[in-house]
Order: structure tokens, then sequence, then C-alpha cells
């Protein structure tokens, strides 16, 4: 929606830019070479607090960290903030927990071509959830940003609109040209999860096809976990070292988790499960019929494995494997 040019904006800045406190978190981390394998529940609950401003990578239905998100839910991990730089499915599951209690909103509450999830547009609507408004490019700058270690980044994207209106962004003046920009905000999640198709056990993360903001997202956080496909030696990272994204010291968890973007589609690998997509859909209309369906595939199970089971397991995942058109051979791995 266009508006009348607003010279100020409204929303609320949920993560402050201080690139100096960024900086002295990051000089903190360990640069060692050590070995980070663990499950998804104590990644979960090692670096996951209530609090918490938390990123999840991926795009949408595409290549996400289904497990480590059904994993905050399980934990009742609650007041996290979430990044939505279109975190569908994503704050669909956050939002049947009622993970996060802010939240700020590229795209979140619509699956793409799937619909709108009643259940998120519901707790989004019901004011338990303070918001602050983005563009998909403005929310992505901040992570680039932060991981150029200054607190803003000039753009002219925006400006003008209800998005400016209701975002955290500023308006300045170019000292070169005098134009009107606007200040995008670094943003520094505490914690942020990237599922990958391979990484070793320190950290070294591959993946295969388009990375969206994950390159920015992964050194904009100051904790981060990497789910993997496979867990795979350093001689094989090796092989195709421009093929590492995201090197290790960036990283502090690595969880192998086959199927891990369940039921989302994970590029080369598999595709979408869309008739488990639209059964969650469905189920979100009466909150009764949500919570039971929450309380069978998250609440009872104990882990990714138990729900991939429940979801048709091995079998579910190789007609999957066929949908996927470009599916990579073992070979070519």
């Amino acid at each position: 929606m266009i508006a009348m040019e607003p010279s100020t904006s409204q929303g609320e800045l949920f993560s402050a830019p201080d690139v100096d406190a960024a900086r002295a978190f990051f000089a903190g981390k360990s640069r060692a070479m050590t070995d980070k394998r663990m499950t998804v529940s104590e990644a979960v609950e090692q670096f996951v607090h209530d609090g918490d401003y938390f990123a999840s990578g991926g795009f949408g239905g595409v290549r996400i960290s289904t497990a480590v998100l059904h994993e905050i839910v399980r934990q009742h991990k609650t007041g996290l903030g979430l990044s939505g730089h279109t975190a569908t499915h994503d704050c669909q599951i956050l939002a049947a927990g009622k993970s996060f209690d802010r939240c700020d909103i590229a795209y979140v509450v619509g699956l793409e071509r799937r619909g709108i999830s009643p259940n998120a547009r519901r707790y989004l609507e019901s004011g338990a959830v303070r918001m602050a408004e983005w563009s998909n490019a403005t929310l992505g700058w901040r992570y680039k940003a932060a991981a150029m270690g200054i607190p803003f980044l000039p753009a002219r994207s925006v400006l003008g609109t209800d998005t400016f209106r209701y975002s955290a962004a500023k308006e300045i003046t170019c000292p070169f040209t005098g134009q009107k920009l606007l200040a995008i905000p670094a943003l520094f999640p505490d914690v942020g999860v990237v599922h990958v198709h391979r990484a070793d056990a320190y950290g070294n993360a591959q993946i295969d096809g388009i990375s969206i903001a994950d390159y920015d997202m992964s050194r904009a956080c100051k904790h981060l976990i990497v789910t993997t496909e496979r867990l795979v030696s350093t001689e094989e990272i090796r092989k195709n070292p421009s093929q590492t994204f995201i090197p290790f010291w960036l990283v502090d968890a690595v969880c192998e988790v086959r199927y891990g973007s369940y039921p989302g589609n994970m590029p080369y690998e598999y595709y979408s499960d869309e008739a488990h997509i639209a059964e969650w859909l469905e189920v979100e209309k009466d909150v009764s019929t949500l919570q039971a369906f929450i309380d069978k595939y998250i609440y009872s199970t104990r882990d990714f494995n138990e729900y991939l089971a429940l979801c048709g397991g091995e079998a579910r995942m190789q007609t999957l494997r066929d949908l996927e058109p470009l599916q990579h051979s073992e070979e070519a791995r």
C-alpha cells in the first residue's frame, strides 16, 4: 500500500544494532576446530533461551530446519523474538507453540500458493505479539549490515510506503548528494539455525543451490546451530572448498538430521510434502484440533525421527525423493 510520504517510522526495534557490543561478543568466541556434534535436543537446550531473538534460515518452505523448530516448541521455549524473513512454516510451528512474542515481519503468515496459516494469523492478531514491518530485501540487508560490522546500511527501498511507516528504519540524508535515504539497522540475532546439505563435525557447512540470506545471517548470529542432511568428513568438505559458505568458526552446534527440512523442500534431495502441509492448514482452523495435532506430532514425540515415522517414515520420504526432479545421485556427491 502506498501511503503519504512519512518522515518517521513507528515500529519498534527489537534488537539493538550495537556493533561494538557484537564485536566484543564475537571476539570472545573460540576459533578452535572442536567437535561440535550434538543432538537437536542438546543444541536447543544449550543455545536457545527464553527471551532470545531467533533467526531461521532457508526461505518459506525450502531448506528449513524443522527439527529445531519442533524442538523449540517441545521444550516450551517462550518469549522469543522472531526474524520473519519469509519464515512461513517456521512461523506456523512457532505460533502453534506460542514461542515468540515479538516479530520483525517481512513474510510470515502466508504459505505462498498454499494459503494463509489460520493459527499464525490468529496469533498475530491476538495482541500477544509486538510487530515491526520490513520487506524481504530490507530485512535481509539488516543481516548484511551485521555481517559487515556496521550499524546500518543506506537504501532507497520502501521509502514512502506503509512498510517504512511500521518499520524501525530511519530516514536520513546522504552526506554526498543530499538525497533522501533509509537507514536499515543491523540485526544481530542471539541464535540462528541453518539447514544444509552436508557438514563436518567442526561446522564447515555446504549447501547445493541458492543460499538466500543465509550467508549474511550465519555471520550476524551470535550463536549458530547447523542441522545437516549428512555428516561428512573434513576431507570430503575440502574437495569443494568454494561450496563451504559457513566456516567452522561461526558454528556452535552441528546436528545430523536426515530429512531435516521435512515437510519442506530440500533442493536436489526431496520435495515438500504438500499433503502434510495442507493437513497443518486444515487443523489450524480450530484451536482444539490444532492442539490435538501438535500433541500428536510434537509434544508426544521424543525427537524428529519419531515425527517422521508418524508421517510415513522412509517409504514416504522415498516418494518425496522421487518427486524432486533434480535429485543428485550419490556418485555426484
